[in-house]
């Protein structure tokens, strides 16, 4: 099943056409390694190398008839290669086949994902330093909290970022596993030797045990982190959806001259895209369940998880390299106002200074709870009357009394809250303005090509 949204080189590696030529690519290395073996004719191995094809509308036609896909695979190969077929898929069951190829598809997925995952990261990073000193409002509940910068707020999202590429990157090795261990999992008919070969052939390692299946907790897993990576998105385009809304207007997707935001409403501008990545990303995370749905099967295998797997698996990864690509869009995009920013930061009239200047009266000598009555008691009043908090600090005589006009001014000082950022960007990006860092790649990666969006 492929989404609609696929983009191009999702939907060739989720192709009937590439998926039955990868079921092929593992038959021609079993054959192949069967036969150096001595247990299949090397003729007949030659002969399959070089005749084995098919054609995905003939393969569809023989499973109409026969209700097995791998069957008619075989059948349709059978068919061109001839009378040296009666040796192709030798000594396999069906899911030596179909769970090693979608090793390799997964494999194949994984590269993208992890491309997509250094392209988002390498936009937050350069936006992170765009925005580094460029403050803003801190906000804990909705609420105004103390001061941070807008690129400190990117930074927290490409640390994260870092972390998923650290866990899908093991996610999608620990699928890397194939098995040719036979129809309950017991080398009744090869031996580990030979699944060992021929894994190795493929640029897999051999599972260390298996049932008729590759066991589903790796898929389990391999979905889960793509639910995560799903939240992160989700988490960033809810961040930034906030902080569109009309009230806060601090940052916005890029909106187009030619782009319209509602039928009924022309001055409309909607965080759509931000919206759809929220929602796309509900199908990932609700995928992962169904993945761990798929580890309890019946004794050595039953065919329950089949059937979800050709709809969780090509669907989560195409969804997440839908997501990531839009939401580097967004990033990379994104209008971005320091004005506006520079307004709410102010708009409380200094209330988001009431922590400094409570610390501030305990280093004077006032007891932590009577400070904090007294910072609280005008910082209320400010909130309901809507005056000026820092007046009334400084008009409060049992305040100047312990502590001097100027340490007061000194409390409402942005810069002494945004006094760390560097040493934050230090520890997150390292001690070089944007330096360079190693892209991550997947074991066996050797495709280095750009894709273009």
């Amino acid at each position: 099943m492929i989404p609609r949204y696929t983009r191009p080189e999702m939907a060739r590696i989720w192709s009937d056409e590439n998926r039955f030529r990868t079921w092929l690519t593992v038959e021609v290395a079993a054959t192949e390694t069967l036969a150096e073996a001595g247990l299949v004719p090397k003729d007949a191995a030659k002969a399959i190398r070089e005749r084995a094809d098919f054609r995905v509308e003939r393969i569809h036609e023989i499973e109409a008839e026969v209700r097995h896909d791998v069957i008619a695979f075989t059948t349709a190969v059978a068919e061109i290669v001839g009378p040296h077929a009666r040796w192709f898929h030798y000594g396999l069951t069906s899911n030596d086949v179909v769970d090693t190829a979608q090793a390799l598809l997964i494999h194949q997925a994984s590269q993208v994902i992890v491309q997509d995952l250094q392209r988002l990261s390498e936009i937050l990073e350069r936006r992170a330093w765009e925005f580094k000193d460029t403050p803003m409002v801190g906000r804990t509940h909705g609420i105004h909290a103390e001061p941070i910068t807008f690129g400190f707020k990117i930074a927290n999202w490409y640390s994260e970022t870092q972390r998923n590429i650290a866990r899908f990157i093991a996610a999608a090795e620990d699928m890397r596993v194939g098995k040719f261990s036979g129809a309950v999992g017991i080398f009744a008919h090869l031996t580990p030797e030979l699944e060992e070969k021929i894994c190795a052939r493929l640029g897999l390692k051999a599972a260390a045990v298996s049932s008729q299946v590759i066991q589903r907790d790796r898929h389990a897993h391999y979905l889960g982190t793509l639910a995560v990576i799903a939240s992160t998105l989700d988490k960033i385009a809810t961040e930034i959806r906030h902080l569109q809304r009309t009230e806060v207007r601090e940052a916005e997707e890029f909106f187009s001259e030619k782009q319209k935001g509602s039928s009924a409403m022309p001055h409309k501008r909607n965080p759509v895209t931000l919206e759809q990545i929220s929602g796309l990303a509900r199908v990932v995370r609700s995928n992962s369940q169904a993945g761990l749905e798929n580890v309890a099967l019946w004794h050595e295998r039953d065919i329950s998880h089949s059937s979800v797997e050709r709809v969780i698996l090509p669907d989560s990864t195409t969804l997440t390299d839908y997501l990531l690509t839009k939401t580097a869009n967004v990033i990379d995009n994104m209008f971005v106002y320091p004005e506006r920013m520079l307004a709410n930061l102010e708009s409380t009239r200094g209330l988001i200074f009431s922590g400094q200047v409570l610390l501030d009266l305990v280093e004077h000598g006032v007891s932590r709870e009577d400070a904090y009555r007294l910072v609280q008691s005008h910082a209320m009043r400010a909130w309901k009357e809507g005056l000026n908090f820092r007046e009334l600090i400084l008009a409060d005589k049992e305040i100047t009394a312990k502590m001097p006009r100027k340490q007061i001014e000194h409390a409402f000082d942005v810069a002494r809250q945004l006094k760390n950022v560097d040493k934050i960007f230090a520890r997150v990006f390292g001690t070089k303005r944007q330096s360079a860092k190693p892209v991550q790649r997947l074991a066996s990666m050797k495709s280095k090509t750009k894709r273009k969006e």
